[in-house]
């Protein structure tokens, strides 16, 4: 059936050491569990979950409406699918620094591996959008410091976000990324980098696993994983990717549809009854059931 066979503990080691290996994992944002457990069929080494894309399931946009809990509740119901670790967009933690705190022990709980935190305010937007304002370097650090405080999985990776390329400039970017190492940070996530040579700075400035977000539609280039292999990036993230391919297959069925009066042309482009129904594992299911339903208690002595 399709439910992880692994434990919280052993994902969250799982991302430990692939981080440690020198790999590049690719990280693909997941929309729904069911896209979580494609994610893993398909090879890749990890999950992600991105508050844009949790937010956007709600119809709101990426700007700080989401709560802890809500989030929390769409994590556990991903991690129960896939034997991937799965990293969430903890965005700047749902509040105070003791809303930060709240937010790993719930984000713990929900069988996360991981969380990113960002310097953003609390009135944030999307990472590649203009007009960020940052809480200080001072306030991020509090705010990192009660996260490590309330983790009481030391495998749970907490990474620091940082949007200040975009705000004060790359070399600030990098001095708070390294206040935030100090701060008990495991890795770093520079939002929203311009160019080859900028993460290539972050590289030589950092001795932690570094995340690259390759978002579309944003400031930074889609680089290969070949080439943030040769920069010694750890991850490659992909947060919206699959959601805005969902999407505009969606409003493309729809206008088919409205136009033409029926869906026969778009059947050769869905997945097939019998492909979702294996993904699903339909057949496990029944096999579980019907072993249950011919169970007799042996006879009694």
């Amino acid at each position: 059936m399709p439910h992880t066979r692994t434990t919280p503990t052993g994902r969250r080691r799982a991302l430990r050491e692939g981080l440690a290996s020198g790999r590049l994992l690719r990280m693909p944002g997941a929309v729904n569990p069911y896209t979580a457990r494609l994610i893993q069929e398909h090879g890749f080494e990890a999950v992600y979950l991105s508050g844009a894309v949790l937010a956007a399931e709600l119809c709101l946009p990426d700007i700080g409406l989401t709560t802890s809990t809500e989030i929390a509740a769409r994590a556990q119901q991903v991690t129960r699918v896939t034997d991937l670790p799965v990293l969430i967009d903890a965005d700047t933690g749902f509040g105070a620094p003791v809303n930060a705190a709240r937010t790993v022990q719930l984000f713990e709980d929900a069988g996360l591996a991981g969380m990113h935190l960002e310097d953003q305010t609390a009135t944030k937007r999307c990472g590649h959008l203009d007009g960020k304002t940052l809480v200080t370097r001072d306030e991020m650090v509090q705010r990192i410091r009660a996260a490590v405080g309330a983790r009481r999985d030391d495998d749970f990776l907490l990474m620091a976000r940082t949007d200040a390329r975009a705000v004060e400039g790359l070399d600030a970017a990098i001095e708070r990324a390294k206040a935030y190492v100090d701060a008990g940070a495991d890795a770093v996530f520079p939002e929203a980098l311009t160019g080859e040579a900028e993460f290539e700075a972050f590289r030589k400035a950092l001795d932690v696993p570094l995340l690259a977000n390759l978002t579309e539609f944003g400031k930074s280039p889609l680089l290969t994983t070949t080439a943030l292999e040769s920069l010694g990036y750890n991850i490659a993230l992909y947060p919206v990717t699959l959601f805005r391919l969902a999407n505009g297959a969606v409003e493309d069925g729809l206008r088919t549809l409205a136009a033409e009066g029926t869906q026969e042309s778009l059947v050769p482009r869905m997945q097939t009854r019998s492909r979702l129904y294996e993904v699903l594992g339909y057949a496990d299911y029944t096999a579980y059931d019907n072993a249950l339903a011919d169970f007799t208690l042996p006879p009694g002595d």
